[in-house]
């Protein structure tokens, strides 16, 4: 089975650019490479030993469901790794997944290290990476295979791979989700109660590159209550609950029981304070 790696990007260009690095120093490179650019101006990405084709996707905000169902659409081969534009596939990364694939039709997460402000800002090496990069504190990876992991709200979309064939037996990523949230909360939910595994493959690493980030995400909040609300409405629970719970402390949000409302929008002032450092 082939392997088509799918990426979403939007303004980050430089984040694109070590993506491909990564891809081209991979022990097992794809059989092609989908960009679907929402960029301002139209990404360009250096030669690669491997097919690149980019896709303009001219549109407004995030939409991330319909841009990696665009992504998927495009593909030309079974196997499916999409990575976030900001993560740097390390050299055994696609090799392990792929392989991972060939034994489990099955929804695989790799494992995410994230990267300092200054890591991966020039020339890079992989052994540096690994020192700098910091384990998620809640998504835990064993040494070497796979953990099966009950929990489907751990399911994130920074780095995974599934079958073709089974992304399309899914129906993909929920359009119904607009913009930023929960897409990916209900495509794990929705992925294990069709009798899909999640598995966590370990050595699987891509190293996430730093960029500007909230905590919580304010500057999303339209689009994290409405999309909350369309989760809620299927699951009968409500995804996000940190980001919900910080955003009624702040006020932005009036949260009580099944009922969810936005009170305002936050000031520059408040989305400035909230800036990760």
């Amino acid at each position: 089975m082939g392997i088509s790696v799918l990426t979403i990007v939007r303004n980050r260009s430089a984040h694109l650019a070590q993506l491909v690095e990564g891809l081209r120093r991979s022990d097992r490179q794809p059989d092609e490479l989908i960009i679907v650019d929402m960029s301002d101006e139209p990404v360009e990405v250096g030669a690669a030993s491997f097919p690149v084709r980019i896709d303009r996707f001219e549109t407004q905000g995030l939409p991330l469901a319909a841009a990696r169902n665009r992504a998927a659409s495009l593909a030309r081969h079974e196997m499916l790794i999409f990575l976030d534009v900001d993560c740097i596939p390390l050299r055994a990364c696609v090799g392990l997944l792929a392989d991972t694939l060939s034994e489990h039709d099955s929804l695989l997460c790799a494992d995410v290290r994230y990267l300092g402000p200054d890591d991966a800002r020039g020339s890079w090496q992989e052994w540096d990476l690994l020192e700098r990069g910091r384990a998620h504190p809640v998504r835990s990876f064993p040494a070497r295979g796979v953990r099966e992991e009950s929990n489907a709200g751990l399911f994130w979309s920074l780095a995974f791979a599934l079958r073709r064939s089974s992304f399309a037996a899914l129906g993909g990523f929920d359009e119904a989700f607009t913009g930023y949230g929960a897409e990916d909360t209900d495509f794990g939910f929705r992925a294990v109660a069709a009798g899909f595994r999640l598995l966590f493959v370990g050595q699987a690493i891509a190293c996430h590159q730093y960029h500007e980030s909230y905590e919580p995400p304010v500057q999303h909040v339209s689009d994290i209550v409405r999309n909350a609300k369309t989760f809620h409405a299927h699951w009968k629970r409500w995804p996000m609950e940190g980001w919900l719970r910080d955003f009624e402390r702040l006020g932005l949000v009036r949260w009580r029981g099944s009922t969810l409302e936005l009170v305002r929008l936050p000031t520059a002032s408040e989305i400035c304070a909230l800036r990760v450092e």
